[in-house]
Order: C-alpha cells, then structure tokens, then sequence
C-alpha cells in the first residue's frame, strides 16, 4: 500500500489525507490501490457515515497523475505501454466511479492545485459531495497541454458545464480560480485559507451524519466574497466562440474578437496538441449524452490509442523530463488533422464483454 495516504476515523467520519507534497500530491498507482481499498472499506462500514479527503499541504490537494510515471512505463514498449500503465488507468478511472457512485457524503477539501486526476478525485456524484475551494484554489484539466485529453471523467464533468465553458477548459488547459471553478459548477463552496484550520476543527469534532449541514453553516458567512467570475463575465463570448463546428473555426472566431480575453485563449491553443484539441472537442460532444460509466469506459479506449500514437510521452518529454517546452507535436499543425485521425481514437480496442471497466455498475 501507499505510505502517501493516512487515513483516520472520528466521530464516524473517515479522514483520507493526501500526503505527497513534494510531488503535489500526484496519484501513483500505488495511491490509487490505497484509495480504492479505503473508500470500499468504509462504503459498507456501518461506523462511517461521511468521508474527507483533504491534503496536508495547502499548496496542493492533488497535481494529477504521476507523469514522470507514464514517460517512464509508456517507454517499455515499442507500443506505448505496459502493464502497470494499463494498471493504473483502469484502477484510477475505476476509482473515479466509485467516489462519482459513493453512497456516503464526500467532502472534499480542493486547496490549492487541483488538476487532472485531482479532479477525478474530488468531483463526486452530485447526490452526496461538497467540493471546497479557497482564493488559493488553483484549478484545471490541462491535459491538452501534455498531449492527453481531459480523462478522469472529464469527458462528463466538462460537458455539462454551462454553455460552452466545458470546451473553453478542455481545449485551452487553462486555470481557473475559486470564483470560476463555482460558475463552472466545478465546486459547491468557498471557504477563505484563513478559515480553513477552523473548518479542520469542525471537522474532527462533528458527527458524521451531521457533516454537510454543519460545513454548509459554516461556509454560509463567506458566500460571495470569491469574487468575480471571469467565465461569468466572458460567459457570452465563450459559448459563441467554443459554439463553433471545429477548432480551427474556434481558433478563428477567437482571432477575430481581438479583446485580451480571447488573445490569451488563442496563445494557450497555439501551444497545444492540435490532434489532442480536436479529439477533445469530439470527446466533450460525446460525453454530453453519456453516463458516467460509459464516459468512463470510452475514455479508457483512448488512453490505450494515445500511448501507442506517442503524443502524451512527447508532451511528457518536452515539459517535465527535457524541459525544452518543444513538444513535436504529430500531426504539427492544426490543418494536417483529419476526421479520420481523430475517430481513430475512439475505435474499440476490446470487445465489449472484455473492456476493462466492462462491470462498472451504478451502485456496484
């Protein structure tokens, strides 16, 4: 099991604390196991009515995946791949169903950074979560940015974002704050930093049955004081712009606006995967009429497509193990991806009765 999860009871409350601070908190595989192995321990204890997950640091609830991970296991191969690779993605995206499906309410207390699988573990089904964020909340999906796409259950959070927000998160990478992670309905509640040790207190004192009532009371003095949500306020640009039929048309549509807003959207995308942007837009369109277990599984399929094309260990390569920021991105240009390139990714790798998430059940 993983030495960078701790975990502790009170007060019929479980406590699950990320403790992997000088890696963010990046998921390994071996932390996906512990978090699994918990959270389906504490689903059927009688002893456990609520569940929190927080970090011990402020500076990050969780970066995502171990990447330097993914370099290293999706280098054993001519392909792509390996068996820990394959391991993990079916382990993490399985335990992304089990917290969506968990019957217990799961807090989660988003600090600082949260990407990637960071929000795979913190988004919850809507039924029994509460998200938290603070002004030193620093959120996103950036995957495009290495060569991936938004996974982890993206492929049904982002989509049902309002309007065409999804898109804007899923094809830029870009960062958001507390005031826009609550537009986007990415979290429930703001807490300031200064508060949160409070909150912690409250926490570890209250009863587990009676959790979410007491965090809702105790959020409800700083409600409105995140501040101003800039997706709130570009709100009408954003969905005529990510509206269009392609990303090149985006691209276009956001060239021709000319205000600062959509210049740094254009700038974030003139740097990303052209081939990743465009299966994420076709991901998102998907994943809109899709439950949570299908979205699951189809984003299974195209992780095994993307390691064997190569352009995540290229992303990988350029901006955490060279440092160049040079990704050779294949296709390099946005005009050299065809429709066929992007369906490849969504082509089954496995029949159906032998996908890895097969037996992904509601209330399984």
């Amino acid at each position: 099991m993983s030495e960078f999860v701790l975990t502790s009871t009170a007060h019929r409350t479980g406590f699950i604390t990320l403790d992997r601070p000088k890696a963010l908190n990046s998921l390994s595989l071996a932390m996906v196991r512990e978090l699994t192995a918990t959270l389906l321990a504490w689903r059927g204890d009688p002893d456990i009515d609520a569940v929190v997950i927080r970090s011990s640091s402020e500076k990050a609830f969780c970066a995502g995946g171990d990447i330097r991970f993914f370099h290293e296991c999706g280098l054993a191969t001519p392909t792509g791949g390996s068996a820990l690779l394959e391991d993990f993605f079916t382990e993490e995206y399985a335990l992304n169903f089990l917290i969506h499906h968990y019957p217990k309410p799961y807090i989660a207390l988003m600090e600082g950074v949260i990407m990637g699988g960071g929000m795979g573990i913190a988004q919850g089904g809507p039924g029994c979560r509460l998200r938290i964020v603070t002004e030193r909340t620093k959120m996103a999906m950036p995957e495009v940015n290495i060569g991936l796409f938004p996974d982890v259950g993206g492929s049904y959070f982002l989509s049902r974002a309002p309007g065409r927000l999804g898109n804007y998160l899923g094809l830029t990478g870009l960062t958001i704050g507390a005031a826009d992670a609550l537009y986007a309905g990415l979290a429930d509640l703001f807490v300031p930093q200064a508060q949160m040790e409070a909150l912690a207190r409250l926490l570890a004192a209250t009863p587990g049955a009676q959790l979410c009532a007491a965090i809702n009371d105790f959020a409800a003095p700083f409600a409105g004081q995140e501040g101003e949500s800039q997706l709130k306020a570009e709100r009408g640009a954003i969905d005529r712009h990510f509206a269009a039929g392609s990303v090149a048309a985006m691209l276009d549509s956001l060239e021709a606006d000319g205000g600062e807003f959509a210049r740094k959207a254009v700038a974030a995308m003139r740097s990303r995967s052209p081939l990743m942007m465009c299966v994420t837009r076709e991901l998102l369109a998907r994943g809109a009429g899709l439950d949570v277990a299908d979205c699951l599984r189809m984003e299974r399929t195209m992780v095994r497509h993307n390691f064997e094309h190569g352009e995540v260990l290229e992303g990988v390569r350029a901006l955490v193990i060279d440092k160049d920021n040079a990704p050779q991105w294949n296709p390099p240009e946005l005009a050299q991806v065809s429709d066929e390139m992007v369906a490849r990714f969504f082509a089954p790798v496995w029949p159906a009765h032998a996908h890895p998430l097969r037996d992904l059940q509601t209330g399984a």
